[in-house]
C-alpha cells in the first residue's frame, strides 16, 4: 500500500491530539487535513474527498454520531471510511457508532504503531471495496432488487437507502440464499479480520435490516448465525 495516495482527516477538538495525530500519520506518508467540530468535518470532507477519517465523538457545534450520519448522506461518499477515535469504551457507545454509519471505532490514548496497523486494515477495505465497485450488477431476489453500484435496495417500487455496513451486510447474505453465514464468517467478511467490533454489532445491523426490508428474508439460526430466504 502506498501511504501517498490516502487522505485521512483527523477530527478532534484538542488541538493536541490533532497535532500528535497528524505527525505520526504524516510520517507514514499520509496525506492530512484536521478539523476542530462536525460542521468543519463536514465542509472538509466535502472539500478535500478524504479516503479515511478519525473522528472524536463528543466535540462542540455538532458532535462524531450526528457529522457521520450527515456525511454518508453526501452522494458519492458512501466508500469513505470512519472510524471514531474516543475515550468513551462503552458498548452501547459502540453501538451507537455503527449505527451511525461508523466503519470503526479507536479507543484512546491508542499508541501510533498499533494506529497506524488500524488505519491500513481500514484503507484495505476501501481498496477491496471500490474493486468490488468496478465489476457493477444488480441482484434480484424475490421482491428484491439490490444495485451494488448506488447502494441502493427496492422493494418493490419502494427505495431503500441503506448505511454501508448494512447494505455490505445484506449483499453478503443475498449471495447465497439459505447458506448459513456463522457469524465468524460475518465479522470477517463485512468488517475485515483486523478489525475488532463488539459481540453485539452483528444483531444490531440485522436488526436494522429487518425493519427497512422485513422481517421474512432474514432467518435466525440459533447458535449459529443468518441465512437470507426469497
Amino acid at each position: 500500500m502506498n501511504s501517498e495516495n490516502y487522505k485521512i482527516l483527523i477530527v478532534d477538538d484538542e488541538t493536541d491530539i490533532l497535532e500528535f495525530l497528524t505527525y505520526n500519520l504524516e510520517k507514514e506518508g499520509f496525506k492530512v487535513y484536521t478539523a476542530q467540530n462536525g460542521v468543519e468535518a463536514i465542509q472538509k470532507a466535502k472539500e478535500k474527498k478524504p479516503h479515511l477519517i478519525l473522528m472524536d465523538v463528543m466535540m462542540p457545534e455538532m458532535d462524531g454520531m450526528e457529522a457521520c450520519e450527515k456525511i454518508r448522506q453526501i452522494p458519492g461518499f458512501d466508500n469513505i471510511i470512519i472510524a471514531f477515535l474516543t475515550a468513551r469504551g462503552e458498548d452501547y457507545s459502540q453501538i451507537a457508532g455503527f449505527e451511525a454509519g461508523a466503519d470503526d471505532y479507536i479507543t484512546k490514548p491508542i499508541k501510533p504503531k498499533v494506529l497506524i496497523s488500524r488505519i491500513k486494515a481500514l484503507l484495505k477495505r476501501y481498496k477491496e471495496n471500490t474493486k468490488k465497485e468496478e465489476n457493477t450488477k444488480l441482484i434480484k431476489r424475490g421482491d428484491l432488487v439490490i444495485d451494488e453500484e448506488k447502494y441502493i435496495v427496492y422493494s418493490g417500487k419502494k427505495e431503500i437507502n441503506l448505511p454501508r455496513k448494512e447494505f455490505s451486510l445484506l449483499l453478503l447474505l443475498v449471495s447465497k440464499p439459505q447458506k448459513v453465514f456463522t457469524r465468524e464468517e460475518i465479522f470477517s467478511k463485512v468488517w475485515g479480520n483486523d478489525i475488532i467490533v463488539g459481540d453485539r454489532t452483528i444483531d444490531v445491523h440485522i436488526r436494522k435490516l429487518r425493519e427497512k426490508i422485513g422481517d421474512e428474508n432474514i432467518i435466525t439460526v440459533k447458535g449459529v448465525g443468518y441465512k437470507f430466504v426469497d
